[in-house]
């Protein structure tokens, strides 16, 4: 079924589970924290959850880490420096490595964020969401406009480079001049790299379950072509969905998802995908999801939350997913490469939406303007059958 003749790139994902609040719009494994962090019991049980998953991955060279969550940035300074030196002295590491820490904008000032970069941190991603105070406290999140402000001007000043702003539109009630003016904030930041995405309302979170009233799809269709134009003009480029980025700044690790990459996942919750070329499979693994379990369990076969074997459709499927998000595209020859897969099985497929225009084919596959407008729609007709 798969033809593998080399793995992917590898990259490693970190999940630390913990957060001051939990925001209702949130469907990530997060959790509050009601005690003491525990930074050391829980580096020692990253460290097992590794330590059981390396056999997996010898002599592959890690090209990317992202510390997320929660919010990673409650860790300290000491505690991210340990858990960085412990993985150097296990992993083959890319000499240029990016390695990003989730930081949220209540949990941190300027000399913290020094200290982050002398621990070894070279990008920083930062959870705006929004510079309204309104807004901010319709989201639940701990900081306000001055703090959201303040961690992107220390941020500068400890010396980051590259660093990530979060940012959504489509809040609740909101109008396409109070989006705007969000975004223009953000721009007059300079950050190297703008995550502006729409909000949306996920099962098994507070929102879902007590809808806000959000804007209309004509007001979300002013907001985003305004938007766009504005991000174009101050100098970013949209190379994904919802991400935008100055020369030479594209999230490398990001990248690898949207590549169909490879990744190891430690830490509550986390999910990894490995190409394990010699047996010829994909292989999906996560880990349990409680911090408490966690904790007790990493290392062993109770740490481990679950495991799929991809078949066909679903590499098939999970690759689209993925690389059609993206501006460029993709190539025929990333597509065998990465799932293992004959592209011609996969041509037939194509046609008719290329044939509808969603779709164009020259050197790489690509959503067209339109298609990309309706990508969920291109996604639905790429589904396994038995998803249907």
């Amino acid at each position: 079924m798969f033809n593998f003749t080399a793995p992917p790139p590898l990259a490693l994902y970190v999940h630390i589970p913990w957060c001051v609040r939990k925001c209702p719009y949130c469907d990530f494994n997060s959790h509050e924290l009601r005690d003491e962090l525990p930074e050391r019991d829980y580096i020692a049980a990253l460290i097992r959850d590794l330590d059981q998953d390396l056999p997996m991955v010898w002599g592959r060279t890690v090209e990317s880490i992202f510390i997320g969550g929660g919010t990673p940035s409650l860790f300290s300074a000491e505690a991210i420096a340990r858990l960085l030196s412990e993985l150097r002295g296990r992993l083959p590491l890319k000499p240029d490595l990016e390695v990003t820490l989730e930081a949220n904008p209540g949990t941190v000032e300027q000399q913290r964020f020094a200290d982050f970069r002398a621990a070894g941190i070279n990008r920083l991603s930062i959870g705006i969401q929004s510079f309204d105070d309104d807004q901010l406290q319709k989201l639940g999140r701990i900081h306000g406009r001055r703090e959201a402000i303040r961690a992107a001007e220390a941020a500068h000043a400890a010396g980051f480079d590259n660093f990530n702003l979060d940012l959504m539109f489509g809040l609740p009630d909101q109008r396409p001049d109070q989006a705007l003016a969000d975004l223009n904030t953000a721009l007059d930041l300079e950050p190297s790299h703008l995550s502006w995405y729409q909000l949306t309302l996920e099962p098994n979170t507070w929102f879902y379950s007590h809808p806000p009233r959000l804007p209309d799809d004509d007001t979300l269709g002013d907001i985003q072509e305004a938007g766009r134009g504005r991000l174009a003009s101050r100098g970013y480029t949209q190379y994904e969905v919802s991400a935008f980025a100055r020369s030479g700044h594209l999230c490398r690790h990001n990248l690898n998802y949207w590549h169909f990459g490879d990744y190891l996942g430690i830490g509550a919750g986390a999910h990894g995908k490995l190409t394990l070329a010699a047996e010829q499979r994909i292989l999906r693994r996560w880990k349990c999801k409680h911090p408490r379990d966690y904790l007790a369990h990493a290392g062993t076969a109770a740490g481990i939350g679950g495991s799929q074997t991809l078949g066909a459709a679903d590499a098939r499927f999970e690759f689209l997913l993925n690389a059609l998000r993206l501006h460029e595209g993709f190539t025929p020859e990333l597509y065998t490469a990465r799932t293992g897969l004959a592209f011609a099985d996969l041509a037939p497929a194509l046609d008719p939406l290329i044939e509808r225009g969603l779709l164009e084919l020259d050197t790489h596959i690509r959503a067209t303007p339109t298609g990309y407008r309706f990508l969920n729609d291109v996604l639905a007709d790429m589904l396994p059958d038995d998803a249907l």
